[in-house]
């Protein structure tokens, strides 16, 4: 039996029954070299303050104006690490790029993170962006889009359905199939991390949820509501009600010591303000995005420490309370 989307499949609860939306948090990338122990010790803390849920980039490579270059370690073998050292949080790739792999490969990932995780993983899914790292390891820049829409075809016709027969222009998968399966029926929530017109159309009528990164909003609660009028059109031109896709954000976070995180992407768009202040005020803008209609928030965190996400937990305790 094939199952439907449905955003129940996502939402699940957040670790306090009065916290307006869930709240989660982005681990470092390029920000600097962090090795495992540290990479650990912060999913431990994340879980111990009451985060809902990890997040990880996917990337390979940057080259930057300067002449440097820095890489993140990779996502998969790291998400499936993170997995097994925490027991509550959902854990998910924030988000995969199919391009980096063969889709009916990646749907055999996600189906072990399912296992591995006991069911809190989350499939977050793009077509990728960055030129550098295509070009660097080989993978074709070319049709993006329409390479993805073959993959994510291939991706949740295997993970909803258990096998899939394609003989597609840039993916095969001949009589395919997923055995053994994962603990969630029907496979692991998917998510996009795309707002264009073209993505919102491939994905929307299958889709769990839907995410924007912060400079897409302007970091802020009122840059939220144009973007999801456009999910909430795209959910419609597919059959669906609008209230059945999630919608989450990023959310830049700022605390004391904070010069402003590297990423990969260094263009203007990047240079918003970031929720900064007390304790009272970060819970507030927060409660702000909830008001706006997201779920869920990944917070990115400048600087990206473990002693930073312990700063979290007055937070979490005033939007509990």
């Amino acid at each position: 039996m094939t199952l439907g989307p449905s955003a129940s499949r996502f939402d699940r609860p957040a670790a306090s029954s009065r916290r307006p939306l869930r709240v989660g948090v982005q681990l470092p990338e390029v920000e600097r070299e962090v090795r495992w122990p540290e990479l650990r010790d912060m999913a431990r803390r994340a879980e111990d303050i009451g985060l809902d849920a990890l997040w990880l980039g996917e990337h390979l490579l940057y080259r930057f104006a300067d002449g440097s270059t820095r890489g993140p370690w990779e996502a998969w073998t790291s998400l499936a690490a993170l997995g097994a050292v925490t027991s509550r949080v959902a854990i998910g790739p924030l988000v995969a790029c199919t391009a980096f792999h063969n889709p009916a490969v990646l749907a055999k990932q996600a189906d072990a993170l399912d296992e591995i995780t006991g069911g809190r993983f989350i499939l977050g899914l793009g077509a990728g962006w960055n030129q550098t790292e295509f070009r660097a390891f080989g993978i074709p820049f070319d049709h993006r889009i329409s390479r993805f829409e073959e993959a994510f075809s291939i991706i949740r016709g295997l993970l909803r359905d258990g096998a899939v027969d394609v003989e597609g222009r840039f993916y095969s998968a001949r009589d395919c199939e997923l055995v053994p399966r994962g603990p969630t029926p029907g496979g692991p929530p998917v998510l996009v991390g795309s707002s264009g017109e073209r993505m919102l159309a491939i994905t929307a009528p299958h889709i769990d949820a839907w995410n924007a990164w912060y400079a897409d909003t302007g970091n802020s609660p009122r840059g939220v509501a144009l973007l999801r009028e456009r999910v909430d059109a795209a959910a419609r031109a597919a059959g669906r009600d609008p209230g059945d896709v999630s919608r989450t954000v990023a959310v830049l976070v700022r605390f004391p010591g904070g010069t402003g995180r590297e990423m990969g992407d260094t263009s203007e768009r990047m240079a918003v303000p970031p929720l900064e202040g007390s304790a009272e005020n970060v819970a507030d803008g927060l409660r702000a995005y909830a008001a706006a209609g997201i779920s869920e928030v990944q917070l990115v965190l400048d600087p990206i420490t473990s002693a930073s996400i312990a700063q979290l937990e007055p937070i979490l305790q005033l939007l509990d309370a």
